[in-house]
């Protein structure tokens, strides 16, 4: 099998860590895929990775290419790629990309185009690893490498991970979701999906418990919690409180959606803005188990390699361990 051809696309922010960047793409090539898009690399302009019809470009592009690479990677998150979403030739996407092997993969703020991509075209994307946040860190998480391959290596995905979830758990439906404020910003757009009987993944980096909890509530007042059959709680870093919380903190944020949520809530996912994290499908069928304090999901019917091949050694994924 040929090595996997990875394209970078860069819908938001500018690749400001120019050495994180490089990291990145000589970490891919060491693993032996072939890397293009380079010239995402050297845009810049205002907080943008490039105007806004140039960031628009890299996803339209994906409709028109000769031959599809095996994986469309962002570079980072930031925020930006809400402005495209009106840009993007949902027609030509869908007929393109409907049903090929093309494999989206990002999280952050591409949870805006995730989004958008399934509303309209019902494409299937994967929440997962960046360019530089990820494949070019200091220090290369091996979870977040060796699921992220094991993943795109195979037609039937799986996470397993602590958790604080009900004994007895086991439900399907399918998996989306992504950062939660992300997720709020698109409510009553045409590009929020209706995935109704849903496993919702959702994470945040940066938001005050208060504003969490309001993000939750503006899912629960919309109905879109009500339609779903249980939400995954990923990692809430940098979510601080104030002196005036007065003791109100992230704990409490969460145990105010368990009490309003009406489905089940399960903490503990790896996955959000931090070195470990799961490679997860939005929008693919998935089945969720929790027993004993250990949580499992397992996913198919997602973009994955068929004719090239995932690195040696990233096969076997070490399970997320709580305290």
């Amino acid at each position: 099998m040929q090595a996997a051809h990875v394209r970078l696309i860069a819908p938001s922010g500018y690749p400001h860590d120019r050495a994180a960047m490089a990291r990145g793409v000589a970490r891919l090539r060491e693993a032996g895929c072939t890397v293009e898009g380079l010239e995402v690399l050297e845009r810049a302009e205002l907080r943008f990775a490039g105007s806004d019809a140039e960031r628009a470009a890299d996803l339209n592009a994906l409709a028109t290419l000769d031959a599809l690479p095996d994986v469309a990677l962002a570079v980072r998150g930031g925020y930006g790629a809400i402005r495209l979403l009106d840009q993007l030739h949902y027609g030509a996407l869908r007929e393109r990309l409907a049903g090929s092997a093309l494999a989206l993969v990002g999280h952050s703020d591409f949870t805006a185009v995730q989004m958008a991509l399934h509303a309209r075209c019902g494409l299937v994307s994967l929440a997962g690893p960046m360019l530089g946040p990820d494949f070019g860190a200091a220090a290369l998480s091996a979870l977040t490498l060796t699921h992220f391959w094991r993943t795109l290596g195979a037609a039937h995905g799986e996470a397993a991970w602590d958790t604080d979830a009900e004994a007895g758990l086991d439900v399907e439906g399918p998996l989306w979701g992504g950062n939660l404020a992300m997720l709020c910003s698109l409510l009553g757009t045409p590009y929020f999906p209706r995935l109704d009987g849903g496993l919702l993944f959702v994470e945040d980096v940066g938001e005050p418990p208060f504003r969490i909890e309001r993000l939750f509530y503006q899912l629960k007042l919309a109905g879109v919690l009500d339609r779903q059959r249980a939400v995954l709680l990923g990692d809430f870093t940098a979510c601080r409180a104030s002196a005036y919380d007065n003791g109100y903190d992230l704990a409490e944020a969460f145990a105010q959606l368990r009490r309003i949520a009406g489905i089940p809530v399960l903490g503990g996912l790896s996955f959000g803005h931090v070195p470990d994290k799961f490679t997860l499908p939005f929008g693919a069928p998935a089945r969720l188990r929790a027993e004993g304090g250990r949580a499992r999901l397992d996913f198919h019917g997602y973009p994955h390699l068929r004719h090239a091949a995932a690195p040696a050694g990233a096969t076997a994924a070490p399970a997320r361990q709580n305290p």
